[in-house]
């Protein structure tokens, strides 16, 4: 019976709340002259105050709650957003090499199709998390490369080195990749020949460093919209790391270079 009531309670609007408050205050106003001097009244007249207060701190907090947790879901939603600009069109790509690769040369297919499945698994599941471990995005990046290597029909050099000095290292997923993205899309594609990409990372004293270098043709490059990806990774890391991050880009000579500092989390 008793939750019923409380659950009654609840349920009234609370504009409702409000008018019956302001009655009362009304009320304690018009009949000051005839009680204001009887001990009950003022007992009384003291506690409707005192509940007044509490009812319009309690209300302002609850505003300021409300607000607080619409910014957090709306970061949220644009984080998800931001997630899913990740190039899908690597993957299908992808598939309909392997679609011409599996009669040509079926054990390379086979390894792969598996180094595709764990993209895909990561991207799908670990992608949805905060944080993932550092070893878990350079083993994407990796199979990300891997693939690539068999996609085109001309020499390309990839060189990826990595040094993790210990585990422990956190870092947003799906975030490096949008630079390796950028590095093949970029570059990569547009060449004729002499392509080539050089990564580094380096995950030592609370520090995470990546760095990519790539080569590019002028001229393709200029006649080339500006792409989201660089404006979606920095808006990745306005979000993720509070702006507490280094991103520096130049271009000399044809060549693009790009170097990430993170702090470890």
């Amino acid at each position: 019976m008793i939750t019923e009531i409380s659950n009654s309670i609840r349920r009234i609007p609370s504009w409702v709340n409000w008018v019956g408050l302001a009655i009362i205050g009304l009320l304690i106003i018009i009949l000051n002259d005839a009680f204001g001097e009887e001990d009950s009244f003022v007992v009384f007249s003291l506690f409707y105050f005192a509940f007044l207060t509490f009812s319009i701190a309690r209300w302002i907090f609850s505003q300021i709650r409300t607000v607080i947790e619409l910014k957090r879901d709306k970061v949220n939603m644009e984080m998800l957003h931001l997630k899913s600009q990740v190039n899908p069109h690597f993957f299908f790509n992808t598939l309909n090499n392997l679609y011409g690769l599996v009669e040509i040369d079926p054990k390379k297919a086979q390894e792969l199709i598996l180094k595709l499945s764990d993209m895909m698994r990561y991207s799908i599941y670990e992608g949805q998390n905060e944080w993932v471990s550092l070893e878990q995005e350079v083993a994407y990046l990796k199979n990300y490369v891997e693939l690539h290597r068999d996609r085109y029909h001309k020499t390309v050099k990839v060189d990826f080195q990595s040094t993790i000095a210990e585990k422990g290292y956190k870092i947003m997923p799906l975030l490096l990749i949008l630079l390796v993205e950028n590095a093949f899309k970029h570059g990569v594609e547009k060449l004729r020949n002499e392509a080539f990409i050089k990564m580094e990372l380096v995950a030592e004293n609370n520090r995470i460093d990546f760095k990519i270098t790539n080569n590019y043709e002028q001229e393709e490059e200029n006649n080339l919209p500006a792409g989201i990806g660089i404006s979606n990774l920095k808006r990745r890391l306005d979000i993720g790391y509070n702006k507490d991050y280094k991103l520096s880009i130049a271009e000399k000579e044809e060549t693009f270079h790009a170097h990430l500092s993170l702090h470890k989390v």
